[in-house]
């Protein structure tokens, strides 16, 4: 991964399992190809939907990939997170969040930050893993290049099996931009109650990176509402201004 820290890091510890996308298969191709370009520094064009792509199929594989940046990030600071240290899920002074998940909890419940990021990590964690939501095998066509029993070196034969596949539901885009919005207020609870954590574990190099592909990414498709972007929004012009 483009954003993984040098081993022995504390990040190794993620807060949830990590969520993995089978090798193999389209959305890991489209992965690798979006971690080459992230490679190259140019965040900008690394966020563009590749040419010939689906948009929902990039957006799906940035959301996992999202998924599982911040669940490591979240993971080297769990110790710092408490319910002592952080009675509230705040993002400063001015912005706090309430859970609710429309289902399980339906009325929005004031609960400690640790609790509220269980809460939101576990309700991402089972988005992505609903197959008619995220479906796995979007379709298309896998080949198979065989030897042929008389003389191996030589003899090919290609066998190819085209797949339907599943196709994305017509309510995809509003539950990722939902995931996404979630997602940046764990970024936001970050930035405002542990940065000094942050640095002191010397990580926020990690961060900063992870959370500049982040808001580049929802920008360039307007997934996430200006006003939910509020409380980091002079670190969103900061970080904007650099690469103009």
């Amino acid at each position: 991964n483009a954003f993984s820290l040098p081993s022995g890091s504390r990040s190794s510890k993620t807060f949830k399992p990590k969520k993995n996308i089978p090798e193999g298969s389209h959305q890991y191709e489209l992965l690798k190809h979006a971690e080459a370009t992230l490679g190259s520094g140019n965040l900008r064009q690394a966020v563009m939907l590749p040419e010939g792509e689906d948009l929902n199929e990039w957006i799906a594989v940035n959301t996992v990939d999202f998924f599982n940046q911040i669940n490591m990030l979240y993971g080297t600071i769990t110790e710092f997170c408490t319910e002592s240290s952080c009675p509230v899920m705040s993002a400063g002074p001015r912005y706090e969040y309430h859970w609710a998940d429309g289902t399980n909890i339906k009325k929005p419940i004031k609960c400690s930050a640790p609790k509220y990021i269980d809460y939101l990590m576990t309700w991402v964690q089972d988005q992505l893993d609903d197959e008619t939501l995220f479906p796995s095998k979007i379709g298309g066509c896998s080949c198979v290049t065989q030897h042929g029993p008389s003389r191996p070196s030589r003899s090919l034969t290609c066998a190819c099996c085209c797949v339907p596949g599943v196709p994305f539901p017509k309510n995809f885009m509003s539950v990722a931009k939902t995931i996404l919005k979630r997602l940046f207020r764990v970024y936001a609870h970050i930035y405002h109650q542990h940065f000094d954590s942050v640095m002191r574990l010397q990580e926020e190099a990690h961060l900063n990176t992870s959370f500049k592909h982040f808001i580049f990414f929802v920008q360039e498709f307007n997934l996430i509402d200006r006003r939910e972007l509020a409380p980091l929004h002079e670190l969103i012009e900061k970080l904007g201004s650099k690469d103009r």
